[in-house]
């Protein structure tokens, strides 16, 4: 049986959250049954969250049967080779309408230790945000693990912690240990590990319909906290028609293409490549006959056996791969 190659489109996996809203729908044309959607997962193999393909000939199958038929052709001879027929990499959009809960995520060892997973580094690119919306990583200044608990039996940790102003197109780069938050009113994709362990640590006083506060994870955050200061905002050049690099990590390697007219992609097959349409629409051009149509809040696999293909339109894409 031989592997069909095109682009990969997949069912949304909608999440209904606390804190969502109706964006992914007014913004990103999701299709939502609630007013609380908090989360798109685009592309995902987490254990019971495996996505499944949306378009063509693979339609209905889910991406895990896929790779378990072409592991090389799908995730790239490198990929396959360090991470075997596991996909790596989860991506989202997130709609906070309400603050999300202060939070930081494990690393690679104590998530395999504790969880059997991966840890959860993490990007984020903000693709909207209201008027005086804000994220919060970081501290503010030096904090010591005895500072972090006395603010945090006493209520007060939003005080030592960072907040900034965003704009649509700010990056933040979340490395494990980095206590955050992303703040109401933005609209972001995230690209991240696969990986669903989060640590919350404090939830704004919240209590849901029944006057239950949420879970927090106190004990388990305490090995996992970094409080070293980090540089957690990116800057990027915005090129046209070319990968304007933004983060190079372990973990994934993340581009910025603003796209106006054709970017010609010659790829060496090691690794598959994720697009994300953050603005505009575009088509993506297989041997100069078949044409596939994306447009904003689209995410999109290019199977790494897809090795030569043209983007074509005027749009704002995310471009993600393991270098």
């Amino acid at each position: 049986m031989s592997f069909l190659k095109y682009p990969l489109v997949f069912e949304p996996i909608l999440k209904e959250r606390i804190w969502g809203g109706t964006k992914l729908n007014t913004l990103l044309s999701k299709t939502i049954h609630s007013e609380h959607v908090g989360e798109s997962w685009e592309i995902s193999m987490v254990p019971g969250e495996i996505s499944k393909i949306s378009n063509g000939n693979y339609q209905g199958m889910s991406l895990e049967k896929l790779i378990d038929l072409f592991p090389e052709e799908v995730l790239g001879t490198k990929i396959y080779a360090k991470f075997g027929k596991q996909f790596p990499l989860l991506f989202k959009f997130l709609d906070a309408k309400e603050d999300l809960s202060i939070q930081l995520h494990p690393n690679d060892d104590l998530a395999q230790a504790r969880h059997q997973s991966f840890g959860k580094t993490e990007m984020w690119y903000v693709m909207q945000a209201d008027e005086g919306s804000r994220v919060v990583v970081g501290f503010n200044g030096p904090v010591s693990s005895e500072d972090y608990l006395y603010h945090l039996e006493h209520k007060t940790l939003p005080s030592i912690l960072k907040e900034i102003s965003v704009n649509v197109g700010d990056v933040f780069f979340i490395e494990t240990g980095t206590i955050h938050a992303i703040g109401k009113g933005v609209l972001l994709a995230e690209i991240q590990q696969t990986s669903d362990i989060t640590y919350r640590v404090y939830d704004w006083d919240r209590v849901d319909s029944t006057g239950k506060e949420r879970e927090l994870h106190i004990d388990l955050a305490l090995d996992a906290i970094d409080y070293r200061p980090r540089q957690v905002e990116l800057f990027y050049q915005r090129e046209p028609n070319q990968g304007n690099m933004i983060v190079d990590c372990p973990y994934f390697r993340v581009n910025y293409i603003p796209l106006d007219g054709i970017f010609e992609a010659e790829k060496q097959g090691d690794s598959f490549h994720i697009y994300v349409c953050t603005e505009g629409g575009m088509s993506v051009l297989i041997e100069e006959q078949q044409a596939f149509e994306f447009k904003k809040g689209d995410t999109f696999l290019i199977p790494a056996a897809l090795k030569n293909y043209k983007l074509e339109g005027k749009a704002s894409l995310l471009e993600i791969f393991i270098s």
